[in-house]
């Protein structure tokens, strides 16, 4: 017998089922193209950051330079990016996404805003702005995961 889904029990546990729902989509997204989620990431900052040296990817990637150096060589075996040596140095090498990994990874910010449109979907445009208002106001002393700690 079906069992009855749990319902969060708070505002909180809303917002992570909410998160959960975006999570899953864009997994679904990328795992649908054959990549990983940091292949994925990689791909999407080269696109972004043509020529990036290694260690620009491992900050962004928040990862090693020796985990980025197995992503890379993984999207190198599928010629979605490529390595180019500057002014001859072999010690030193750009990193580029190829037209193919640019073509694979392109749709992705269409795709996730669809996703949120079907979240948002049972909202009238009133609601949403309400929903906005009170979340800007909670949001607003808490730090952003996208910003670096200021030291």
């Amino acid at each position: 017998m079906d069992q009855p889904k749990p319902t969060p029990a708070g505002p909180l546990d809303q917002l992570k089922v909410i998160g959960w729902a975006q999570v899953q989509a864009g997994q679904g997204w990328i795992r649908d193209r054959g990549l990983s989620l940091q292949q994925a990431f990689v791909l999407s900052y080269l696109a972004g950051n043509p020529g990036a040296i290694q260690r620009d990817i491992a900050e962004a990637t928040r990862t090693t330079p020796a985990n980025v150096s197995g992503v890379l060589r993984g999207l190198e075996a599928r010629n979605l990016v490529e390595r180019r040596t500057e002014d001859g140095n072999e010690r030193s090498k750009r990193v580029f996404a190829t037209g193919a990994g640019i073509e694979l990874i392109a749709g992705r910010d269409d795709a996730m805003i669809a996703v949120d449109e079907s979240i948002l979907a049972p909202l009238t445009r009133s609601e949403r702005a309400t929903l906005q208002k009170l979340l800007d106001k909670i949001t607003a002393d808490l730090p952003n995961p996208g910003e670096r700690a200021q030291s």
